[in-house]
C-alpha cells in the first residue's frame, strides 16, 4: 500500500508551496488506494502558534484534501523519542557529547581561519573519561566514518556524498528535545511511510536521515525532491508573487479546484492539456513524472483557469458561493440572467460579485469622467425620447424586447450607437464600464431603468 504525508510546522500560514507538496502527496495516495497522512511538526514549542494550526487545518478542509486517520502531533510522541535516542546510546550508535559551546565556537572559528568547512571533530565520539563538570551533554549519533551516502530520489535521480560530508550531528539537545532530522525518520518509519515527496529545500536533510534510517534498521521510504516555486521572473516567490496564506486566494475568490488545478501544473504535466478535473488529476498523476526544474508562477494562468472554472460551474452552487461574499441572488426572479450578464465580465468570484452590485446597486454617483464625457450635448433629449420609446412598448419581457427598442430608436433619428448607449451606461451603472445594455435593462426591470434615467437626466438638468 502506498503512504504518504504532509508534515507543516504550524509556526505560520500554509503557502502554496506546501500545498502543492501536499497535493502531489494526496494525489499519489489517492491514485494508488493508498493513505495520505498529516502530521504536524510541533517539537518548537515557542514558536508554535494555534492560529496557524488553525490555518493548516482549515486550508485541508478548504480545499477538499481529505487526510486518513488522526493527526500525528510530534509534540505529544516525546516518549517514542526518547526510547530510540536511548537504544542508540545503549547500542553504541550515538553518544554524549560535552562540548560547551565556547569550545564549538573555538573549534569553529579555528577551522575557518584554516579555511576548511566546519564541523564538529568527534572529539567525544569514543570519550571513556569522567565527563566535565557543569556541561548538560548533547546526543550525537555515530556518523559513517567512510564510504558514500546514496540514495535514488524519483526526480533528482542518484544522489551520492562523501560519508565524511556529514559529521556527527545531534539528536537530542542539552535539554532532551530532540533534533528535527531524528524525529522526522523515526515518524516517516513509525507512520509506514512507503513514499516521501517534499520540497528539494530538504535533498540533504535525507543524508542525515539515512544515517538514522540505518543505525535503527529502518526501511527507507522512496523520495522524491520536488524542485521550488519561482516568481515570474524567475527569482524566490515573496508575498507579493503569492507566497501567501492559502486562505488568503479563498478571501480573493479563487476556487479551490483551480488553484489545485493550477499547482498541479507547477511542476508537472501530462501532454498539453491545461485542465484537469480532480479526477483526472488522481488517474493521471504520478511523481515519476516531476519537472527536476524550477517552475514559474504565473497570476495570469491562475486567473484564466479561474474564470473558465466559474463559467463551467453549476449556477446554484456558484450562487450559494456568492453569499459567502456579502451578496445573495438565490431569490431573485433573473438570477440566471444575473450570472449570464456578468459571468465573462469576472475572473474571480470577488470581482463577480463587483459586476453583479454594479447592476443591482442604484448609482449614488457619477463617475467624473465618464458623466463628462457621456452627459454632453443632447443627452439629456435622447435619455428622455428613449425611455418615452420603452414606456410605449407593449412588451418587455426579454433583452432582446429591449435591444430592438434600442435599434429602432437609433434608426429613426439616425444616430450612432454612442450617443445613446454613453449617456445610457452612465445613467444605468454610474460609470462607463459593465455588461450588455440590453441585459442591464431586462435584469432592472422598466420601473428602475426610467427611474435611474430620470435621476440622470435632473443630474445633467442641473
Amino acid at each position: 500500500m502506498v503512504i504518504t504525508r504532509f508534515a507543516p510546522s504550524p509556526t505560520g500560514y500554509l503557502h502554496i508551496g506546501g500545498l502543492r507538496t501536499a497535493l502531489f502527496s494526496w494525489l499519489w495516495a489517492k491514485r494508488n488506494e493508498g493513505k495520505f497522512l498529516l502530521r504536524i511538526e510541533d517539537t518548537d514549542q515557542a514558536r508554535n502558534s494555534d492560529d496557524a494550526l488553525n490555518a493548516i487545518i482549515k486550508a485541508f478542509d478548504w480545499v477538499g484534501m481529505s487526510y486518513d486517520g488522526d493527526v500525528v502531533y510530534q509534540s505529544k510522541r516525546f516518549d517514542v523519542y526518547t526510547k530510540y535516542i536511548n537504544q542508540l546510546l545503549d547500542e553504541g550508535k550515538a553518544y554524549k557529547c560535552y562540548m560547551s559551546k565556547g569550545e564549538l565556537a573555538s573549534l569553529r572559528e579555528e577551522q575557518m581561519a584554516k579555511k576548511e568547512r566546519t564541523r564538529y571533530d568527534g572529539r567525544y565520539r569514543d570519550f571513556d573519561g569522567t565527563p566535565p563538570d557543569g556541561v548538560e551533554p548533547v546526543i550525537r549519533i555515530k556518523a559513517p566514518l567512510d564510504g558514500k551516502l546514496e540514495f535514488n530520489d524519483g526526480v533528482k535521480g542518484l544522489i551520492s556524498i562523501d560519508a565524511t560530508e556529514v559529521d556527527d550531528f545531534v539528536i537530542a539537545r542539552a535539554d532532551g528535545t530532540p533534533t528535527y532530522n531524528f524525529v522526522v525518520a523515526i515518524d516517516d518509519f513509525e507512520m509506514g511511510l512507503t513514499t516521501v515527496i517534499r520540497g528539494d529545500d530538504h535533498l540533504y536533510n535525507t543524508p542525515k536521515q539515512m544515517i538514522v534510517y540505518n543505525a535503527l534498521g529502518f526501511e527507507m521510504p522512496k523520495f522524491y525532491h520536488v524542485a521550488m516555486i519561482n516568481n515570474e521572473q524567475g527569482k524566490k516567490l515573496s508575498k507579493r508573487d503569492g507566497a501567501t496564506d492559502v486562505m488568503d486566494y479563498q478571501t480573493q475568490g479563487i476556487l479551490p479546484e483551480a488553484l489545485l488545478n493550477f499547482l498541479v501544473r507547477l511542476g508537472w504535466s501530462h501532454g498539453d492539456q491545461e485542465e484537469f478535473s480532480i479526477d483526472e488529476m488522481i488517474e493521471l498523476f504520478n511523481p515519476k513524472d516531476i519537472n527536476k526544474s524550477s517552475s514559474n508562477y504565473n497570476l495570469d494562468k491562475l486567473m484564466w483557469l479561474n474564470a473558465n472554472y466559474m463559467k463551467k460551474m453549476d449556477r446554484d452552487k456558484l450562487i450559494e458561493l456568492l453569499k459567502d461574499y456579502g451578496l445573495d441572488i438565490s431569490t431573485h426572479s433573473k438570477k440566471d440572467n444575473i450570472i449570464d450578464a456578468t459571468i465573462e465580465r469576472a475572473k474571480t468570484l470577488v470581482e463577480l460579485v463587483s459586476q453583479i452590485n454594479l447592476i443591482l446597486d442604484t448609482p449614488k454617483e457619477y463617475d467624473a469622467k465618464s458623466s463628462k464625457k457621456a452627459f454632453k450635448g443632447e443627452a439629456s433629449k435622447i435619455l428622455k425620447e428613449f425611455i418615452e420609446e420603452l414606456k410605449a412598448k407593449d412588451i418587455l419581457d426579454t433583452p432582446k424586447d429591449y435591444h430592438d427598442v434600442m435599434d429602432n430608436y437609433l434608426s429613426k433619428n439616425e444616430l450612432g450607437f454612442g450617443k445613446l448607449g454613453q449617456p445610457l451606461r452612465v445613467a444605468l451603472l454610474g460609470k462607463m464600464s459593465g455588461s450588455g445594455l440590453d441585459e442591464i435593462m431586462y435584469i432592472l426591470g422598466l420601473d428602475e431603468v426610467a427611474s435611474r434615467v430620470e435621476n440622470a437626466i435632473g443630474f445633467i438638468e442641473s
